[in-house]
């Protein structure tokens, strides 16, 4: 693992990419191969992904064709549902949705909905620091650190190759840092930092 001398003065948790932060939190890619349905950085019925901000998801209520669309999470992970409101969907996996959705429904709109959700588009990712074009970029999956540094036009002179890490929320939704390599696959959300060598 790397070391990360440069990130003491920020407060977020390290963790090391493989190990736990709390016992119970794998690092391990959640994204099926291949992207599951619906091609290259889609989720498709991915059941350990977790929605977050900016997530577009389809969700059908079966007979229903004026519930049934697509819907994007607000910057707070919030999805605004017709007739029953808003849904903080932060954190939720497309079945929690599902059931949450299908309990607000029922019964003061409709006996026994079956519903469906599926995510079509996860959310970006980002690259700060000493890269070229700082910024967020469409999630693609399997993609790895080093891949995410080259879409962001790759390292300025001043960049500390050997010294990376990577900001995403674990599974209980805090913020933690992970110590990685460039072969340290992204997630969608994942900001990826890139500090400045000292001369």
């Amino acid at each position: 693992m790397l070391a990360l001398a440069a990130c003491e003065s920020d407060p977020t948790p390290i963790v090391h990419e493989n190990a736990n932060a709390d016992g119970s939190l794998s690092l391990a890619p959640t994204n099926t191969p291949g992207g599951g349905r619906g091609g290259p950085g889609v989720s498709g019925r991915d059941p350990d992904y977790r929605l977050g901000a900016n997530d577009r998801v389809r969700i059908i209520v079966f007979g229903q064709p004026t519930l049934t669309g697509e819907f994007t999470l607000d910057g707070n992970g919030v999805l605004a549902f017709p007739l029953i409101g808003n849904v903080n969907a932060q954190g939720m996996s497309t079945g929690q949705l599902q059931q949450t959705i299908a309990s607000r429904l029922d019964p003061d709109y409709l006996r026994n909905p079956s519903v469906s959700a599926e995510v079509i588009t996860r959310r970006p990712f980002y690259v700060i620091g000493e890269v070229q074009k700082p910024g967020n970029y469409p999630y693609v999956t399997d993609m790895t650190a080093l891949q995410a540094v080259a879409m962001a036009g790759g390292y300025t002179y001043r960049a500390r190759q050997n010294n990376l890490y990577l900001k995403r929320l674990d599974a209980n939704g805090r913020m933690v840092r992970v110590a990685a390599t460039p072969e340290t696959r992204i997630r969608p959300g994942d900001t990826v930092e890139i500090k400045e060598r000292y001369f």
